[in-house]
């Protein structure tokens, strides 16, 4: 075991007791501590307030200082954010005094080895076997593909297993701003970002790595969010030759999620027109996939959407399956399924000529 992870597990047990059992429950998967005596966590979906509490300010601060430490960071009143990768693979983000009124406030969004499928998304509800098989065939056919929803959605978990379902032999590049996703694959290459260190040097941004991912002869890049410029970047990948690049992005519909990256792409320096921009984005994007997250705490597949290019009304964007309206059940439950439009993709000779056993009637509404 690595130095850096023996300090990070020392810290944990020295400082962070009032939340050590929150840490140790797989069923658990976010603790949010909004001061000393606020502490809420995350279970199926759902917020629970605890009783847990330490000490006093300080006890909080002494833990966030220590956790800073160990991973190589600095949070300072004058540097009062923290965002890093735990060793075990958590996320944590930090907001101390003067700028958080409640007291330090930390976000800690745990790590999970457990691997999810698409049939066990299948089996959980997240979406049918038929959205799930064209899901699959998207991936085959290697068609560019944004996976679109607010935050604690399922976009991460949805990634990973659609890059799970690519086909052997292609060289992927994965690019983070911290390491989330799990892809389980021969031939992937890691990228994560990297901060400037205490005089401002040193910062290596999402955007610079998509850049050299470009030299690298990858078959395929996965953006794991789509947060600023890189979204150029992608976008130019997307349309020079690399089939199947993925991204994930803050957005409540299909048609935000693409005005959404236009915007992000705009602020990328572009030295093209905005209607050249949305051109090219409407030409790059081939499928965007909607997630949510449900009052029940269930998260499904909102929608699965075909992008037509771009008009002068603005961006075609057709749904080929949709939620629909969701039945409350007694126990609080949502119940409702994933169905198609009646919409037949524009790549239905693609699945054809390739044999795929999806036929056309597989969309009728």
């Amino acid at each position: 075991m690595s130095n850096k992870i023996e300090v990070f597990k020392n810290a944990i047990r020295n400082f962070l007791g009032p939340v050590l059992p929150f840490l140790d429950d797989p069923t658990i998967t976010e603790i949010l501590i909004n001061g000393p005596s606020d502490i809420f966590i995350e279970k199926g979906g759902k917020l629970q307030k605890t009783d847990a509490q330490f000490a006093d300010e300080d006890a909080l601060l002494a833990a966030v200082n220590s956790i800073a430490q160990s991973v190589g960071r600095r949070i300072t009143t004058k540097e009062p954010l923290l965002d890093a990768r735990l060793p075990d693979g958590s996320r944590i983000h930090a907001v101390i005094p003067p700028c958080a009124r409640n007291g330090a406030t930390v976000s800690i969004r745990k790590f999970t080895n457990s691997k999810m499928t698409l049939k066990e998304m299948v089996e959980k509800g997240a979406m049918t076997a038929d959205a799930a098989q064209f899901l699959d065939l998207c991936m085959y056919l290697g068609k560019n593909i944004l996976v679109s929803g607010g935050t604690g959605s399922g976009k991460t978990t949805l990634l990973s297993v659609l890059t799970s379902r690519i086909p052997k032999g292609q060289r992927i590049i994965v690019i983070e701003d911290s390491s989330e996703l799990q892809v389980e694959y021969d031939h992937v290459v890691f990228f994560e970002t990297q901060m400037a260190d205490s005089q401002g040097e040193g910062e290596v941004g999402m955007r610079d790595l998509v850049k050299s991912s470009l030299r690298l002869r990858p078959d395929r890049i996965i953006v794991g969010e789509v947060r600023s410029s890189e979204g150029l970047d992608l976008i130019q990948a997307m349309n020079t030759g690399h089939k199947g690049c993925l991204g994930t992005i803050h957005a409540n519909t299909p048609f935000d999620a693409l005005v959404r990256l236009e915007g992000l792409a705009m602020g990328g320096d572009a030295k093209m027109s905005e209607k050249a921009l949305q051109h090219l984005i409407g030409s790059a994007i081939d499928v965007i996939i909607q997630i949510s997250r449900f009052p029940d705490g269930s998260r499904r597949i909102k929608s699965i959407a075909e992008v037509l290019g771009h008009t002068d009304t603005g961006y075609n964007v057709e749904l080929i399956y949709d939620l629909g309206q969701l039945k409350r059940m007694g126990d609080g439950k949502l119940v409702g399924e994933l169905k198609p439009t009646g919409h037949i993709p524009s790549f239905m000779d693609e699945i054809e000529s390739n044999r795929i056993p999806f036929p056309k009637t597989k969309f009728a509404a």
